[in-house]
């Protein structure tokens, strides 16, 4: 699904909403919690934003929340380039989440890949053979077509044996990335991208014509919903 928006706040706005929902949906049935993978972006730290304010904070039963990371800079804990800080200082700092609740990457340790992926397992209670769902994972993109910390032409890109890898040599800086793959990102119940911005407009037409030279274009769950949310200068005319 495409929907395009008039303006990068009306994206935020629509991927907060998103978030209820989902939240709401899958909390409402049997599922004891709801899992969700935030990513970075100025696009959605104005969506964490409206998360963490009213009526949207009180919507949602944070108790039942378990929030993960699509990838995360390989920087030390605090770093202001981190994912999970951003996500703090917007969202988690200001909502009545559980600490126990919150699985950041420890970026800077020798099995930080292996360590997150077995971590996510057991907190999915999903065995060494399942690949894991979550509900919900939110993805933004890069002029180049990259997602989470998947480049073009890397060889992350044909992982498809690990959920969590590291990322050496990244083409934007810090070189060194931990980044879900393929296999996680397609297994999800639900995927929403959020690009905004005339220097995504490319990137975004190819990404959802199935360009798979582009990593974006790779993104299409196998038995989940895909939401594409542009605005009018990164999705004009994409309808």
């Amino acid at each position: 699904m495409i929907e395009v928006l008039a303006t990068k706040a009306e994206v935020a706005a629509r991927a907060a909403d998103l978030f209820v929902e989902e939240a709401r949906s899958v909390l409402a049935g049997a599922a004891p919690f709801f899992s969700v993978a935030l990513a970075g972006g100025t696009t959605f730290a104005e969506a964490y934003r409206l998360l963490a304010s009213a009526p949207r904070r009180e919507a949602v039963d944070w108790a039942r929340v378990h929030i993960f990371f699509g990838d995360e800079r390989c920087v030390p804990e605090g770093h202001a380039d981190r994912n999970d800080r951003a996500a703090r200082e917007a969202l988690l700092d200001h909502v009545p989440i559980p600490f126990a609740n919150v699985h950041t990457i420890a970026a800077t340790s020798a099995d930080a890949a292996g360590g997150y992926e077995s971590g996510l397992r057991a907190a999915l209670g999903a065995s060494v053979a399942a690949v894991p769902r979550l509900d919900l994972i939110l993805l933004g993109m890069g002029p180049d077509g990259h997602t989470a910390s998947l480049f073009p032409d890397h060889a992350a890109l044909r992982a498809n044996e690990r959920l969590v890898v590291r990322i050496a040599g990244a083409p934007k800086p810090p070189p060194e990335r931990i980044t879900f793959t393929l296999p996680l990102l397609n297994a999800a119940r639900c995927l929403v991208f959020a690009a905004t911005g005339a220097d995504k407009r490319q990137a975004a037409a190819r990404a959802i014509a199935g360009d798979e030279s582009v990593p974006a274009g790779r993104v299409r769950p196998s038995q989940g919903r895909l939401i594409w949310l542009l605005d009018e200068a990164a999705g004009g005319g994409l309808r």
